[in-house]
């Protein structure tokens, strides 16, 4: 049996008897919805959760590579492929990928997402070699310059090593430490954070009629399985980032289902990130078939994942998101 407890998340300086903070930000709630595999979803009283799933729920998360995660922060795309799907080419090379990094940073970034083999639907494996061609030395000239945390997006263990090598300090692969059996523990005995990201079959073939019990117990327990992995090999809980992996073997509805029950994640003790930025379903329903002429869109889905305390925020606009986020929290 697998419960998700959904914290129903609200904000406001007036808050009711009974409320509770979500997970150190200023977000409250003080109801939460069970959902169970097969019943119908129940509402219960935040004070009537068992006292272990409260205490993930309401608990800050810990700084990490330097950050706050008790607030929304702005993860820049760094695509160094050509062929990414709606980026690819327009940073590949180190100086176009260095100016690419500065330009991000300077309108609001917090983490610079370097990555060097697409993963977008029916794309083609990359040897490990020319993926590290691709992405150590554009994070070596990016880590000359600043201080600003550096992922590597990557499903390899010799790129994760490359990667941290070169100044990288956060791994984010979006098998979810599936793909390469080297790759945990190698960020395990670094050590490095790392993002634990939930796909369904490899990019050649995940979006061929991806299908679920429940998409979102079923992300949240492969999830879970893969938290409680890594903290068996040394990582701190604190120091995992999760993604349900919107458009990673999924539907438009598997997308819309995950980020209206996004909040339910937080009781992975985990800081959550959302990547959503440009993706096939924003284009479905905000009617536009261009990929990069999709920020309305993905600003509006990167918004509904920060009311719900989503703590980074993957995108490839990043002023536009930057801005977006001033006035929602200036209104709030």
């Amino acid at each position: 049996m697998t419960l998700g407890y959904r914290p129903l998340p609200q904000s406001g300086t007036a808050r009711p008897s009974g409320a509770v903070p979500l997970v150190g930000t200023n977000l409250w709630f003080n109801y939460v919805e069970v959902l169970e595999c097969g019943r119908t979803p129940e509402i219960i009283s935040a004070q009537d959760l068992p006292a272990g799933v409260a205490a993930r729920l309401t608990a800050p998360r810990e700084p990490l590579a330097g950050l706050d995660m008790n607030q929304p922060n702005i993860m820049g795309i760094l695509n160094t492929t050509p062929d990414s799907f709606s980026d690819g080419g327009v940073h590949a090379g180190v100086e176009a990928a260095v100016q690419g990094a500065r330009a991000m940073v300077a309108a609001g970034a917090t983490i610079l997402d370097v990555g060097g083999e697409s993963t977008r639907p029916g794309a083609s494996f990359v040897p490990h070699d020319q993926e590290i061609a691709r992405t150590a030395p554009v994070i070596a000239a990016i880590r000359a310059e600043t201080q600003t945390a550096i992922s590597i997006d990557t499903r390899k263990a010799q790129v994760a090593q490359a990667a941290v090598t070169a100044g990288a300090t956060i791994v984010n692969d979006v098998s979810g430490f599936t793909f390469d059996a080297d790759l945990a523990p190698v960020c395990a005995n670094l050590p490095v954070p790392v993002c634990v990201m939930h796909a369904q079959g490899d990019p050649a073939t995940m979006q061929n009629d991806p299908r679920y019990e429940d998409v979102v117990l079923d992300v949240y327990r492969f999830l879970e399985a893969q938290v409680t992995r890594l903290v068996a090999l040394g990582l701190r809980r604190g120091q995992i980032i999760v993604d349900p992996g919107l458009g990673f073997g999924k539907t438009q509805d598997h997308n819309l289902t995950l980020l209206k029950n996004l909040s339910v994640f937080h009781g992975l003790g985990c800081p959550i990130l959302l990547g959503a930025s440009r993706k096939r379903f924003i284009g479905t329903i905000g009617q536009e078939p261009q990929a990069d002429a999709r920020a309305p869109g993905s600003i509006a889905v990167a918004l509904a994942a920060a009311a719900q305390g989503a703590q980074i925020l993957r995108v490839h606009d990043v002023a536009e998101t930057a801005q977006a986020l001033r006035l929602w929290q200036a209104v709030r």
